[in-house]
């Protein structure tokens, strides 16, 4: 059983969902990543959802975009982040890490080079928005020797054959786009995620988390009402970026905490 389905079993058994915030790794430092990733533990992440920093991010809004190039500056690669979820792994043998980027990085490494390094780093899951599971078969079968859980995305536009591919595909959890546009976009309609949900369901045994647009602990906790898991990316990198260097960490743990215990109350 790997660490993402434990993890949820759990959460299912106390009664919580999960709470997934995401960060690009790198941003806004090398050295602050793995004491992020503790911090996010510290304050109540159920799994950390960690970017991979690419030049063209197209699923991400202008905040996560900044985020890349942030990291991109620091000149931080695939290699270096499995070294920093290899670090991770020092102290947490138990939170499961899932890998949010592109395929160029995986492409230039190589399917077998990276998924077993991955998988020896401590790395759960892979979720790579331009690899859509028709045509990532190769990927999906090196992915399933290593033991890392692939994640897709669906959307409020995804056809019911779409979602019966990701269905029959996909590992660990099944990552909801909440709207039409990109991440931190301000548009979201909680009665029309809440009847998706449903709908996708009927389809999907996997856990369902719900990301883009998530901004406060109250939109968290209602969202938490109806999902598996909530994502929180685009509020995140916000304080990261608007943060002292010498406070980032602690001021984002204090922010996770607000969402861990809106979902909690």
């Amino acid at each position: 059983m790997s660490r993402i389905e434990t993890t949820f079993q759990q959460l299912k058994r106390q009664g919580k969902k999960a709470l997934i915030p995401f960060f690009t790794a790198g941003d806004p430092s090398p050295e602050l990543t793995v004491p992020m990733m503790h911090a996010l533990v510290a304050a109540g992440a159920d799994i950390i959802e960690l970017g991979v920093p690419f030049s063209d991010p197209m699923a991400d809004g202008p905040t996560i975009q900044r985020s890349s190039e942030r990291a991109l500056a620091h000149k931080v690669g695939l290699k270096d982040i499995l070294g920093m979820v290899k670090q991770f792994r020092q102290d947490n043998a138990a939170t499961p890490v899932v890998l949010m980027g592109y395929a160029n990085p995986i492409e230039a490494m190589g399917y077998e080079k990276f998924a077993s390094q991955a998988q020896a780093a401590g790395v759960d899951g892979v979720l790579t928005v331009d690899y859509p599971p028709e045509e990532c078969g190769e990927f999906l079968a090196c992915l399933a020797q290593h033991a890392l859980d692939p994640i897709f995305l669906l959307s409020p536009t995804s056809v019911d054959a779409r979602v019966a591919v990701v269905a029959k595909a996909a590992r660990g959890f099944v990552y909801y786009v909440s709207l039409k546009g990109v991440t931190g976009a301000a548009n979201l309609d909680l009665s029309a995620v809440k009847t998706r949900l449903l709908k996708l369901r009927k389809q999907i045994s996997l856990p369902i988390g719900v990301g883009f647009g998530i901004r406060d602990g109250a939109m968290a906790k209602a969202m938490a009402e109806f999902s598996d898991a909530v994502v929180v990316g685009s509020r995140i990198v916000q304080e990261i970026e608007s943060a002292p260097a010498d406070q980032v960490v602690a001021r984002v743990g204090v922010l996770v905490k607000s969402f861990r215990s809106a979902m909690d109350s």
